[in-house]
């Protein structure tokens, strides 16, 4: 291969079914794809693989001895199940496969082999059902693909699938490998030396085919360093560019709008508040566009903060738009906006302050009627604050004078969704842009992720905030304290508040179960079912639904209902996905029950939590679960119930899943930028990583002098962040 072939495509060198099984399971198209996929682990010939690590849920290869196998008829289907019990010495795991008679003959008591499938319980016995095995050879020379992958020490053991094995995996990269020439080195050579890492071209070699594990360190060492690299190269770039574009000043001391807002505001701005908005302030002064994140734990007040940016710029005659990534979320900031202008918000109306603006709302499912309303104030400038979701990028929404771009919950969006409602505004110039996120960062993910933005932090809550207790409920082992928890709903509901119970699925059609009756597996919550039985068991309790399924006027008129206690047509209890997670703002609501609430990562749950106890009363968050006490995802429970410093659950959050998560919405290709660099524990690399970037960007800005560079960038991002990255 040349240099610029890990790019070519996979299909000519593995072929075209390989090739399809690797598109299918990971998204792979070309070569670097298949090389960049790392062997998660490695299984050394001599030690069976450590039973006890392995977790329900995950798909694992594992390496183990046979202990015994038995065959049976299943019971309620024709057919047989054989069963191989495998043990790595200590522990010992159940293999099973159904219909498959012809296993008993090569699965015998003392052969070692891989056995690659996923983990799942069945009467509280561990098991890989329906898995994929590859058994030592005991003739090795009769069977060529054994003998390639138990050839070496060590035996990678790749991220795969039901229908992918690791060894499948492994034969494909050794195919690569065979004929893979030196390929280019996106690290400079001076650097390169400097941290005294390995090339390219002997990293990939050396991760998938070592020899030992020195062979392992170094090359994960230059790998995490290159990614590292690489992704703070971007950044980096994107800063200086902003540097270099123009915005219009919009600085207007004792604006009136501000001015009238603060004065009725019911309540005293936190310190916080007020120096991230004097930050905020400055940098809406300067001539160079803002580009701030603003981060803040649930109920820090961003809000806030986020309409005293906006109503400044009105006082200096540009319009604000808030972008949301949900109608709910959008109709949620309409509402409240509105709701604390009041008749500032009311301009040209009866009732309205000469002194105010309008706020418009623009999404997706509007009727056209009301649309085309809502487009004229936009463009003609009488709305001064303009509300949405991705409604506002398309090409029938013109501003007059678009001053501010706010992001709410920015990690839903890529950077391409973002310049795409920049370059809405005038005469060439660039709006100031101020993105928030409720889910805390750390800094090194700040460092990672947000490396072009400058960063204001709300680390305190508003006065007057009440605590949430969280409390974990296992159906298993305290059938009784869910029942107790249906009764405290009627008593807060008779109390006149408000109760959230969230589901991790809508259920009805689309999403049957798809159960095997051998396995055990039980149903999971939907808000179909949860929404029917609550409303048979307690008619007394107004119950209603919320989920994606819903169009937006009836999303509204639901939100509507639910938030306005004095209603006829109110809701007690609102069944809902996850679309109620962020920014939902209903001060009566107190309680919250999260159903299979292991089926919810860290973060989730805490912003669920947080859409209670926003009100005069005490919250409380219930965490229902059927997993067992001392598994992982109980003690994710746990950590959730045990505190609520957002920040602190965030880098818990971090440990926990994979760290190429961290980016989200930051790449809408199909590579994942983060591979083996685990942000939280990898600061220093960051560090050095992003010191040298700066570095590099700083004395060749377009990296004409680093090629290998500029195609690593290009295998990193989209095309069309690509795109923006060269035309910003």
């Amino acid at each position: 291969m040349t240099s610029g072939d890990l790019e070519r495509p996979l299909a000519g060198e593995v072929g075209g079914k390989t090739t399809t099984a690797l598109t299918k399971a990971f998204g792979m198209v070309t070569v670097s794809d298949l090389l960049r996929h790392y062997p998660r682990r490695y299984a050394q010939r001599g030690e069976l693989t450590d039973l006890s690590t392995l977790v329900e849920g995950e798909s694992v290869t594992v390496l183990a001895e046979i202990e015994q196998v038995t065959v049976r008829p299943m019971k309620q289907r024709r057919g047989s199940i054989v069963e191989a019990i495998v043990t790595d010495g200590k522990g010992r795991l159940s293999v099973t496969f159904f219909n498959q008679a012809w296993r008993e003959r090569e699965l015998r008591a003392g052969r070692s082999g891989l056995f690659s499938g996923q983990v799942s319980s069945f009467r509280n016995k561990r098991q890989l059902a329906h898995p994929q095995c590859l058994l030592f050879p005991e003739g090795v020379d009769d069977d060529p693909e054994a003998t390639a992958a138990f050839a070496g020490v060590l035996i990678p053991i790749y991220p795969a699938t039901g229908s992918l094995s690791s060894w499948k995996i492994a034969g494909a990269v050794r195919m690569v490998l065979d004929t893979l020439g030196e390929v280019a080195d996106p690290i400079p050579d001076d650097l390169r030396a400097a941290e005294g890492l390995i090339e390219l071209t002997q990293a990939l070699r050396l991760i998938h085919r070592p020899a030992d594990l020195e062979d392992v360190t170094a090359a994960r060492t230059r790998l995490k360093f290159e990614e590292a690299f690489v992704l703070q190269v971007v950044l980096a770039q994107r800063r200086q560019q902003m540097m270099h574009l123009s915005a219009t000043p919009r600085s207007v001391i004792g604006g009136p709008m501000r001015t009238a807002f603060d004065k009725q505001l019911p309540f005293v701005l936190t310190a916080g508040q007020d120096s991230v908005s004097a930050e905020i302030a400055k940098d809406l002064a300067g001539t160079h566009p803002m580009h701030r994140l603003l981060q803040g734990d649930v109920g820090s007040g961003k809000t806030i903060v986020a309409l005293r940016a906006m109503l400044s710029v009105v006082d200096a005659g540009g319009q604000a738009a808030l972008l949301a990534p949900t109608e709910v979320l959008a109709a949620q900031h309409y509402r409240s906006i509105r709701a604390l202008l009041g008749p500032l918000a009311e301009r040209g109306r009866l009732g309205g302050a000469d002194e105010g603006t309008r706020v418009a709302l623009l999404t997706g499912s509007q009727r056209t009627a009301q649309r085309r309303v809502e487009l004229l104030d936009v463009i003609t400038g009488d709305a001064g604050i303009v509300v949405g979701t991705h409604a506002l990028i398309q090409d029938t929404v013109e501003f007059r004078d678009l001053a501010l771009v706010v992001v709410d919950e920015q990690h839903r969006f890529g950077v391409e969704q973002r310049a795409a409602l920049a370059a809405k505004a005038r005469d060439g110039t660039r709006p100031h842009v101020l993105v928030m996120t409720a889910t805390p960062i750390p800094r090194t993910v700040a460092m990672t992720v947000f490396g072009d933005l400058d960063i204001s932090t709300l680390s305190e809550l508003p006065a007057g905030r009440t605590p949430i207790a969280t409390h974990v409920i296992s159906t298993r082992e305290q059938p009784g304290h869910l029942a107790r928890a249906w009764e405290r709903v009627q008593e807060e509901a008779a109390q006149k508040r408000r109760i959230f119970v969230v589901c991790p699925r809508i259920g009805g059609a689309g999403e049957e179960d798809d159960l095997d009756i051998e396995s055990g597996e039980t149903s999971i919550s939907s808000v179909l079912d949860v929404a029917a039985n609550l409303a048979r068991d307690f008619p007394d309790l107004r119950v209603e639904m919320l989920h994606g399924r819903m169009s937006g006027d009836e999303k509204e008129d639901v939100m509507a209902r639910f938030a306005d206690i004095s209603r006829h047509d109110g809701i007690d209890v609102l069944v809902a996905t996850t679309v109620i997670e962020v920014g939902v703002d209903v001060p009566d609501a107190t309680t919250m029950i999260i159903l299979d609430a292991d089926r919810f990562g860290i973060s989730q749950l805490h912003q669920l939590r947080g859409r209670v106890g926003r009100g005069s009363s005490p919250g409380l968050c219930l965490l229902v679960t059927e997993t067992e006490g001392g598994s992982p995802a109980r003690e994710r429970l746990l950590a959730v119930a045990s505190t609520t410093d957002g920040f602190e659950l965030s880098k818990l959050d971090l440990q926990m899943r994979r760290e190429g998560d961290v980016l989200g919405s930051m790449q809408s290709g199909r590579r994942s930028s983060l591979r083996l660099l685990e942000v939280v524990r990898d600061e220093g690399i960051i560090e050095r990583a992003r010191t040298a970037a700066h570095e590099v960007v700083e004395n060749d800005p377009e990296l004409i002098l680093h090629p290998a560079l500029r195609l690593a960038i290009r295998a990193l991002i989209a095309d069309e962040q690509a795109d923006f990255m060269e035309k910003a």
